[in-house]
This record gives C-alpha cells, sequence and structure tokens, in this order.
C-alpha cells in the first residue's frame, strides 16, 4: 500500500472515531492531512464522517485547485490558510462539535482566549483559543479573517459555528480538537460556580515546556 493510500484509510478511520463518539453528525465537519507535493487530501462535501469512501476523498493541489475525488466541502479554505500561514502544519481538523459550538455563541468571551486554562493538558495541547467573528459559512471573509490569526494560533474558535485546529500531524490534531471540546464542556459544566484555574505562573511554565 502506498503512503497515500495509508493517509487516505487513516483520515476515514479517524472520521469514523469522531462520528463513533458524537463529535461529529450528519455530513458536518471536515478533516485533511498534507501531502508531500504541497498540496493535501481532504474528506468531500456533504459526506458523512462516519461513513468516508478513501477512493472519494478530494485531493487538492498545492495552488489549492481539485484535482481529482469528490467535491470539496465549501470550507476548504479554512484549510487552505491553515497550511499557507503555519509550516508546521501536516493535518486540519474543522468540527461543529457541540460543547465547543455552545461556548462559540457565549455572550461576552475574551476574544483574544475564549476558555480559561482550567487544565494542564488544554494549555499544552491548544494554548491561547482566539474567537473569529461570525461570518457566514463558505464567505471568503471568513478565510481572511482566519488568516490573520493563522500564524499565531494553531487552533481557533469560529463564532456561532466550531473550532479549527491544525497540528503537525492528524493525531496531534485531533487530540488537541479532542481536549478542545472536552475543556469546553467542563467550562459549561462549572458556569456559575468558583473555579481554580491555572495561575499565570502555572500557564507559562507549561507553555515553556510544552510549545503548541
Amino acid at each position: 500500500m502506498s503512503a497515500e493510500a495509508k493517509l487516505r484509510e487513516r483520515i476515514c478511520h479517524c472520521g469514523a472515531s469522531l462520528f463513533r463518539r458524537g463529535l461529529t453528525f450528519g455530513s458536518t465537519g471536515n478533516v485533511s492531512v498534507s501531502l508531500p507535493d504541497g498540496g493535501w487530501l481532504m474528506t468531500p462535501t456533504n459526506a458523512s464522517l462516519g461513513e468516508l469512501d478513501p477512493a472519494e476523498l478530494s485531493r487538492i493541489d498545492a495552488g489549492g485547485r481539485h484535482v481529482s475525488g469528490g467535491k470539496p466541502t465549501k470550507e476548504a479554505f479554512l484549510h487552505r490558510v491553515m497550511y499557507r500561514e503555519r509550516e508546521t502544519c501536516g493535518a486540519v481538523v474543522h468540527l461543529h462539535s457541540t460543547h465547543s459550538v455552545a461556548v462559540s455563541c457565549l455572550h461576552g468571551l475574551d476574544p483574544h482566549d475564549c476558555l480559561p486554562p482550567i487544565t494542564a493538558y488544554y494549555v499544552m495541547r491548544v494554548g491561547r483559543l482566539p474567537l473569529v467573528p461570525y461570518h457566514p459559512p463558505g464567505d471568503e471573509s471568513l478565510a481572511l479573517a482566519v488568516e490573520k490569526l493563522a500564524n499565531r494560533h494553531h487552533a481557533v474558535l469560529l463564532a456561532n459555528h466550531g473550532p479549527v485546529v491544525a497540528g503537525t500531524s492528524l493525531d496531534t490534531a485531533m487530540h488537541a480538537t479532542e481536549e478542545l471540546e472536552e475543556t469546553a464542556k467542563l467550562f459549561l459544566l462549572l458556569r456559575g460556580s468558583s473555579i481554580r484555574p491555572l495561575d499565570a505562573g502555572q500557564v507559562e511554565e507549561l507553555r515553556r515546556r510544552f510549545p503548541s
């Protein structure tokens, strides 16, 4: 099996895992992995991540053009800007996961960092999470808004929409996305309670030891 064939199988396996665990539903969400030639493989539009066909994954070239497979999602630009702005980007995961979307709908979030540092693993795997103002799905204005943040943040939260997370590999992007969702769930569970997040010194030490 070629390296690309293995990547195709891996994307489908990860998509099925996300779907089984309720992190995506219907035909929402998309996953991509970079290729050595500068292009990437991506889940196609209107496809359930729980029922992906390796042969039907969209293949995008280094210039962002669709060259084979199913029609790309209208949100392909979210992946394009992450690959373009982050040299180490090897994969991108975008979900409409319930708790992260719920947080993205709250009034009064800090637009520079949506979630408090509740756990060490959130700081290690996600870091700071800026909020991208609302733009209609598929609108190129959303690409420009994400592009402004992508070179400084590997994870962003789209207002009233969901997270976009880049990683050096599909595994790291998946793990960070899952950590973000669990932290969003904790944040919502703890609302109204007196919480004790990590202090500034603890956060800085984690960021120094585990740069994201």
